[in-house]
């Protein structure tokens, strides 16, 4: 449950902006559940409980790693009074695309050793690996603009008046959302539509190749920070730019314009008296271009308009100005910046908006952080962070990205009623099958869930929030009233009894009156809270393990060694791509291709599946905010990265500490985390 609702604004809005494209009188975005969006909107923002769930270092600089929607990250930043100065915001396309991560089985730490030369020429792609679905970028146009416009209005009540939003987009969704934005932040705070080139080339069949991207630049209000940028020059670019010569010095020059739009008086060249072209006015005063006459600065051409000389070896030590299409940066396919996530963006390309549109110490904020690229470069130019994002993958890539820079910050966790897996897919996944009864129903509309079978009422169709949209979450009069007057109706006739879960509730009682006064008194409507059946999606990995102190060379400490670990998630994941694997083989062969298909195996002791852990030498309490005094990581070769430093050594099944070890966290290789007191 909310504890509370925070407005957008001061001023609760009255409904969206208008568009009416042949009148103008009215300005009206009208499309399909628009007025639901402004329902919410009047609402204002569900404000949950925030749980501190890590804290690195001092963090004087108050950076935040937020678990949890963009809506509700909002709601938390305004209430307690934090305004951000830069936005940059990736989020889903539209694209109907799934992304995927790919999974590495680690090598067993008790035969890493002996197999080390053996596989030291080993390719990567070779490792055994699997993938696992993170989310499907699947949307109709209306859900995902009512989506994307309370993102947007969330974004926009906690941006500070000087604010800047870069919203990065592709050709699916992007010109929708422009209007949007046009609505949101005003068509005159539109500063830049900005063509990313991200690729050199695409083979797109039946189209021209799409190699870019767009993102569009607001400000908050007339006032805005922003500070050109400028690249080095190419040989192209200089010699096609710089051809004239000046034959007493040999200096290569531009004849660049020396007027401005306006209107303004003529100036004196050469003794005669010229008028501006129609519609500009000279940019300098009598005075300078006097001065710079005497310099030999004015070119004249041979109609007799003057021109202002730029040297190549003066515009050369500057560079060039950025402008509007960025064809200077593609993202990275090697290097350390890489974190294997699928919609990555290259360091540069963040580089080049923060340096641009924020100073020092301010704050830049992400709130579809991803890869954490953004609050990364934040970091490294001394701006303070805030990185948010609904998947758990989302928040240990960053966490253990930022560990590695030696920044400091906190964790927090949205507490929203809704125990997510490792995302929302798998959460949808896992919640359908402990539901007892579910099954898939294709005769009902899409919006019901499925249905259960029960010998008095027959088939119960089942309504369950989307846990892929934040808006379907709180059971309200206009969600319930969708439910009867829209989805209702077109159910089978014998229909006696539907059940409608809920996560959060504004009022249950009034939502009862409301569906005794409109409901169809011959269909029962049972409410059920998700809630109950949510406390039972994480299902904890079982590890066992030997603690003791020991000395090794110089180190006096403690040492925890991990004798056995098992994640029956893992194992049934890697069971599922074997299956697949085998399917697919006996499908080739069939068709008289020989395919060989070689299975996912692991050991006995099962420690292949550990992709980190974590040692708290601080706090024993179950529920207390994490401090890592110790942590190492696997990476996908199978060598360790300990507190954020990659080494050069296999892992040997053991964590070191320099204090007696409290408690004990360990991340599988699919993400999930699981917490043991020692």
């Amino acid at each position: 449950m909310a504890i509370k609702y925070i407005p957008y604004f001061p001023n609760t809005l009255e409904g969206q902006a208008l568009l009416d494209n042949f009148v103008r009188s009215k300005r009206v975005l009208r499309y399909r559940d628009n007025d639901k969006v402004v329902e919410r909107i009047e609402r204002g923002m569900p404000l949950y409980e925030m749980e501190l769930k890590e804290r690195v270092g001092e963090n004087p600089n108050e950076n935040l790693i937020i678990r949890g929607e963009c809506v509700s990250a909002c709601a938390y930043l305004k209430d307690r009074g934090i305004t951000v100065d830069l936005v940059y915001i990736d989020p889903p396309f539209a694209s109907g695309a799934d992304y995927a991560k790919k999974v590495y089985i680690r090598r067993n730490p008790k035969v890493a050793e002996a197999i080390r030369q053996a596989e030291s020429e080993l390719d990567i792609e070779e490792l055994k690996a699997f993938e696992e679905k993170m989310y499907g970028d699947v949307w109709d146009k209306e859900r995902y603009l009512n989506w994307m416009y309370e993102n947007l209005m969330a974004i926009k009540s906690v941006m500070s008046d000087t604010a800047s939003i870069y919203v990065h987009l592709d050709y699916h969704i992007g010109h929708y959302v422009k209007i949007l934005l046009d609505e949101i932040f005003g068509e005159d705070n539109f500063r830049n539509e900005i063509i990313w080139k991200r690729t050199g080339a695409h083979n797109d069949a039946g189209r021209y190749g799409i190699v870019h991207d767009t993102i569009f630049w607001y400000s908050n209000t007339d006032e805005y920070y922003f500070r050109i940028g400028f690249i080095e020059l190419t040989d192209e670019h200089k010699n096609t730019r710089f051809r004239n010569i000046e034959p007493e010095t040999n200096r290569k020059f531009y004849p660049g314009p020396i007027t401005a739009p306006g209107s303004g008086p003529a100036r004196i060249f050469r003794g005669k008296s010229i008028l501006p072209p129609a519609g500009r006015h000279w940019s300098y005063s009598q005075e300078n271009i006097d001065d710079l006459e005497a310099q030999g600065r004015i070119y004249y051409s041979s109609t007799g308009i003057p021109y202002l000389k730029e040297y190549e070896d003066e515009y050369t030590a500057q560079g060039r100005r950025v402008q509007s299409i960025w064809d200077d940066i593609l993202p990275s396919k090697t290097g350390k910046e890489l974190v294997d996530y699928a919609t990555q963006k290259p360091e540069a390309l963040l580089e080049r908006i923060i340096k641009a549109s924020s100073n020092e110490k301010m704050v830049v904020a992400d709130f579809f952080g991803g890869s954490g690229v953004t609050a990364a470069v934040a970091h490294k130019l001394n701006r303070r962070f805030i990185h948010n994002d609904i998947g758990i993958n989302s928040i240990q890539t960053v966490r253990d990205r930022l560990l590695s820079a030696k920044a400091e910050f906190d964790v927090l966790e949205v507490k929203d009623g809704v125990s997510l897996y490792r995302n929302p897919v798998q959460t949808m996944e896992k919640l359908k099958s402990l539901i007892v009864g579910l099954r898939n129903e294709d005769a009902l509309d899409k919006f019901w869930e499925g249905s259960i079978v029960d010998t008095k009422y027959g088939m119960m169709p089942v309504y369950l929030p989307n846990l892929m949209d934040g808006t379907t979450r709180l059971l309200d009069i206009p969600l319930m009233n969708r439910i009867i007057r829209e989805a209702m109706p077109d159910l089978p006739d014998d229909t006696k009894r539907v059940i409608v879960y809920y996560i959060d509730i504004i009022n249950r009682e009034e939502i009862e009156q409301f569906i005794k006064e409109n409901g169809n008194p011959l269909i029962e409507i049972e409410l059920r809270d998700l809630k109950q059946v949510l406390d039972n999606v994480v299902v904890e990995d079982y590890a066992e393990w030997n603690v003791a102190e020991t000395q090794i060379d110089l180190f006096k400490g403690w040492k925890v060694e991990i004798t056995q670990f098992h994640s029956d998630r893992v194992i049934k994941k890697i069971e599922e791509f074997n299956l697949k694997g085998q399917q697919q083989a006996l499908h080739q062969k069939a068709k008289g291709k020989d395919k060989k298909y070689t299975h996912i195996t692991i050991s006995d002791e099962g420690l292949e599946t550990i992709e980190w852990i974590s040692l708290d030498c601080t706090h024993a309490e179950k529920n207390a905010p994490w401090h890592s005094d110790s942590e190492i990581k696997i990476d996908k070769l199978g060598y360790v990265i300990k507190n954020g430093i990659k080494i050069n050594e296999f892992w040997d099944a053991c964590v070191y500490s320099e204090e007696k070890p409290l408690r004990m966290k360990i991340r599988n290789i699919c993400g999930d985390e699981t917490v043991y007191e020692l």
